[in-house]
């Protein structure tokens, strides 16, 4: 797990709507997004990769969104 704040999270999830935010729901949320956000970013670096590049770019990541829908 890496060790993000939660103080930002938290509020994303404000700005969704929410009224109120537990820090164990909070605690839920980092955890999913840290899984989504390796997801993302094993396949950015695996389209560097495939490209010749050590370097992952911004066109790596809209690759991988546009893979996603």
């Amino acid at each position: 797990m890496v060790n993000i704040p939660l103080a930002p999270f938290e509020k994303l999830l404000k700005e969704a709507g929410a009224k109120r935010v537990s820090k164990s729901a909070t605690e839920a949320f980092v955890e999913y997004m840290e899984e989504i956000g390796m997801e993302i970013g094993r396949e950015a670096a695996d389209f560097a990769k495939h490209a010749g590049r050590k370097t992952v770019v911004d066109a790596d990541i809209h690759l991988v969104k546009k893979r996603k829908k």
